[in-house]
């Protein structure tokens, strides 16, 4: 870890950065961001903004990784903002992003994003106005069950402005881009105006093994410091088990086994392999990232 303090305090001393570029740590999960950028935060005096879609829920902390004892005086950002339930989206982010970062500036400080929702963070390096627009009230709960076929038909019917670019990827977000395009349509003022901030993108890259071992560690440890305990809590609050389904894998499997339907070694079993699986989605959109021209210094 200390050599990857130094190697990124090298980086930053030959690129000369300004405190209003931003420095992005990036990596898959278990690769030890939030540790490295607290050790780096004490150096520069900087701040943390989290890029975590779930680590902004209070209350969802062994779950999501939290750590916050590994922050110790360093300040951080867009960490329980919000009440499990809440439902939180790619727009809002931007929008949280932006006043934090506006915040540290005004302190004279500089800004590090940390994370690995890969999707958060491009946001921020490639700023995506569109995102910001507001959903529109049963438009998309209507598009549901749609084939993608009739999906992409849909899509066809609209004029797309140049420089919005549709991911395609899976039918929600084409669901997504259909209720941009109608809101578009019916909103033909619509003005975007965002800047995306500079950057300078660090990326964690441990050895396979390393990364599947501590994943693997870590996992234990979070069972061990009482994890499904804090899910029990959860649902104890009112929180229902479709509710943390949709808060991914961990409390998905949490829901699964505390209903019943799964063992107990069922469950670590599956959970471990599909966090190993998460892990490997996180490379493959970072190596996107990297393919859409966002410059990645690995380390």
């Amino acid at each position: 870890m200390i050599d990857r303090l130094k190697h990124i305090l090298s980086l930053l001393e030959q690129e000369n950065v300004p405190k209003e570029k931003v420095i992005v740590i990036l990596g898959p999960t278990a690769s030890g961001k939030t540790k490295l950028a607290v050790q780096l935060a004490q150096q520069i005096d900087a701040e943390i903004i989290s890029a975590d879609s779930r680590q902004i829920y209070r209350r969802m902390d062994i779950g999501t990784g939290k750590d916050l004892s590994e922050y110790q005086h360093i300040p951080y950002h867009l960490i329980d903002i919000h009440e499990p339930g809440t439902k939180y989206n790619l727009g809002n982010f931007i929008m949280d992003f932006n006043q934090a970062y506006q915040s540290i500036l005004k302190k004279d400080k500089h800004t590090i994003l940390c994370g690995g929702t890969g999707l958060y963070l491009q946001s921020v390096i490639q700023q995506k106005p569109y995102a910001l627009i507001p959903s529109i009230t049963g438009f998309k709960e209507a598009l549901v069950g749609q084939t993608r076929s009739a999906l992409i038909d849909r899509l066809k019917a609209y004029t797309c402005p140049l420089d919005f670019q549709i991911d395609h990827s899976t039918d929600k977000r084409i669901i997504r881009a259909i209720e941009i395009l109608e809101f578009l349509q019916q909103n033909p003022d619509f003005k975007p105006g965002q800047q995306a901030p500079e950057v300078f993108v660090i990326g964690l890259n441990p050895p396979l093994e390393k990364r599947r071992t501590g994943i693997s560690k870590r996992l234990k440890e979070r069972i061990e410091n009482g994890f499904l305990q804090e899910v029990e809590q959860l649902l104890a609050e009112g929180l229902t088990h479709e509710q943390l389904q949709y808060y991914g894998l961990e409390y998905k499997y949490a829901s699964l086994y505390l209903l019943g339907e799964m063992d107990y070694s069922t469950f670590f079993t599956k959970l471990e392999t599909e966090i190993h699986r998460y892990a490997k989605r996180q490379m493959t959109y970072f190596r996107k990232m990297e393919k859409d021209g966002i410059a990645i210094h690995w380390i």
